[in-house]
Formats: C-alpha cells, structure tokens, sequence
C-alpha cells in the first residue's frame, strides 16, 4: 500500500498549502478520487468548495472543468452535441464541460430535473451518449458537486437518484478564528494557487486507484456492512434506508482509507469512520421524525451504537 501512502501524502501536503484546516475534509475528497467515486459538497458559499476542487486536479495533473449550473442550461449544454461539418460532410461530437476528468458542477440543485439527469450516465457508466453514439469519459474521472442548502429559490432538489449516484457527501464549515486570520495572511499579496505545482502524475493516480481494490476485507467486516445499511432501511425513522449501492461505497471508502493509512485489510474502525459521509444522504427521514427535528447524522450515530462490532479472528493465508 505503499503507492496509495505515498500518493496521498503528497497531495494532502499541497492541498494545505491552499486550504486551511480543512485536513479530514480533503483527505475525503481525496479518498473518492482514488474510489472513483463522486462527491457531494454541501455549504454555504464562500467557504472553499471551488478552490478544494481547483487544488485537487492542479495537484494530480488532472484535466478540470467548472460547469456553473442555471435553470435555462440544457442537456447538451453539459454532454455535448454533435455538428454537421460541410467539409467532410459527416457529424462531429463537439464534447461538453463533462467531458474532463475532474468536473465541478457547481451549485447543481439550481439546474432542471432533465439537466441534471444528463449527468447519470456518465457518474455511474463512466459514459456519455449523444445522437445515438456513446463516447467514454477520460479516467480518471471524479464529479464534485457543490450546493447551498440555504438558498432554496430557484433551485430543484436533486432526486434521490442522483443523490445516491454521489459516493459521499460533506460539508467544509467556517473555518475557525485562527484558520481565518491564516488565510488573510496568505492571500495579502496573491492567491496561493497560482503558485501551486504539479505533485502527482496521472499514472500515479490510477495505479493508487488500482492498488486500493486489492485492500483485503473480512468476510465479517462485509457483514458489519451489510449490517449497518440493512440496520438503517430498518430504523423506525426511516421512511427509505440506504440502497446496496450504499454497501459497495461503504466497502470501497473503507479499502481506501485503510490503504492511505498504510494497511493492506479494513478493520471495523474504518467502516465507522466512513459510515456518516456515505450513508448519511442516502436516507430519507418519515415526515413524523422531521417533527421531532431528527437528522441523519443521529440515525447513523444510533445505528452504530446498536450495531453490534465483529470480533477479530486471524487472517488465513
């Protein structure tokens, strides 16, 4: 696990050089970029979630593209479209913002339904069809949406569909009084990004992704997944619990995240750890508990306290 160590190191090192204090929130984001997950960032504006996108494709070399979404943007506006060129007499596929292979889709509660359904087919086949002809996405390929759960005119909640195509979900935060006073003293003369460097290579990158499946996961430790998401479609709070595709990122999260912590198997911890930011938005809470002011986060946090915690047992060879 020694690339996927690496890899992380260096790329958290020079996030911090942009964002302050904001460790465990770019160590996630990195953690789904080496998943080939996607990720939902949840806040009110101005707290970093641009700039974190920005630092995390300059760091890897990546190719990155910032599609600002609106409600008269179209599908087409997003994939791509194809034009008839007169020359050679034949359709060309002029490719859309998606196609790069970090994408912010900023604010993307503010574009239609229609508009956001045009980004499922490349979030989860990796794939965007236009005209009939389906044309692949660059790899590796990471979706970093952003939106502000406070400002609710002009914009369409995101279904859950879509919602659960995203393999997490955080929120930054306001920074506190010292972090702040940090970055003003940074930013006094010029932005730190433009001074950012290159850290990784792409070939780093997907041999990191290709090294975290090989993370060794426990019969039991599958259970206690299993356990976790079934606990939660079961919970009297719940109107919708977490689908199995709640398991597989609850799995992969786990994999990475052990892997940047140098170890080659998951332990329970680690499931624990990663429970809230991959479970939390996929559960849609009954209307009688929203009443009585019940989140997400308690149902997850109750979940893992009744949950009961597999044993250890050696590692047969």
């Amino acid at each position: 696990m020694r690339i996927v160590q690496t890899v992380a190191d260096q790329v958290l090192n020079n996030i911090q050089r942009v964002i302050v204090g904001k460790q465990n929130e770019a160590r996630l984001t990195l953690l789904a970029l080496l998943c080939e997950g996607h990720l939902l960032i949840e806040d009110v504006p101005g707290v970093g979630k641009t700039m974190l996108a920005r630092t995390i494709a300059r760091s890897v070399g990546c190719s990155f593209r910032r599609i600002q979404f609106t409600p008269d943007m179209l599908p087409s506006d997003v994939t791509g479209v194809s034009i008839y060129n007169q020359k050679t007499q034949e359709f060309e596929f002029r490719s859309g913002p998606i196609m790069a292979q970090i994408v912010l889709t900023d604010e993307i509660n503010r574009a239609t339904p229609k508009t956001q359904s045009a980004l499922l087919e490349a979030m989860e086949e990796r794939q965007v069809t236009v005209d009939g002809v389906t044309h692949p996405m660059p790899r590796p390929f990471l979706v970093l949406a952003t939106q502000n759960p406070i400002e609710y005119e002009g914009t369409f909640p995101l279904p859950e569909a879509q919602v659960d195509r995203f393999m997490m979900r955080i929120q930054l935060g306001y920074p506190t009084k010292a972090h702040e006073v940090d970055v003003l003293s940074r930013q006094s003369d010029h932005h730190p990004i433009q001074d950012l460097q290159q850290v990784v290579g792409v070939e780093e990158l997907v041999e990191a992704q290709q090294a975290v499946r090989t993370v060794y996961v426990d019969e039991l430790v599958k259970g206690y997944i299993v356990d976790l998401v079934t606990t939660t479609r079961d919970h009297p709070d719940i109107y919708l619990g977490a689908s199995p595709r709640g398991s597989l990122a609850l799995f992969s999260a786990a994999r990475a995240w052990a892997a940047m912590e140098g170890r080659d198997y998951v332990i329970p911890d680690d499931v624990k750890l990663l429970a809230e930011s991959t479970l939390a938005h996929r559960l849609i809470i009954s209307p009688s508990a929203r009443i009585k002011n019940v989140n997400a986060r308690q149902i997850i946090e109750d979940t893992l306290r009744h949950t009961p915690v597999p044993g250890a047992r050696a590692r047969v060879r």
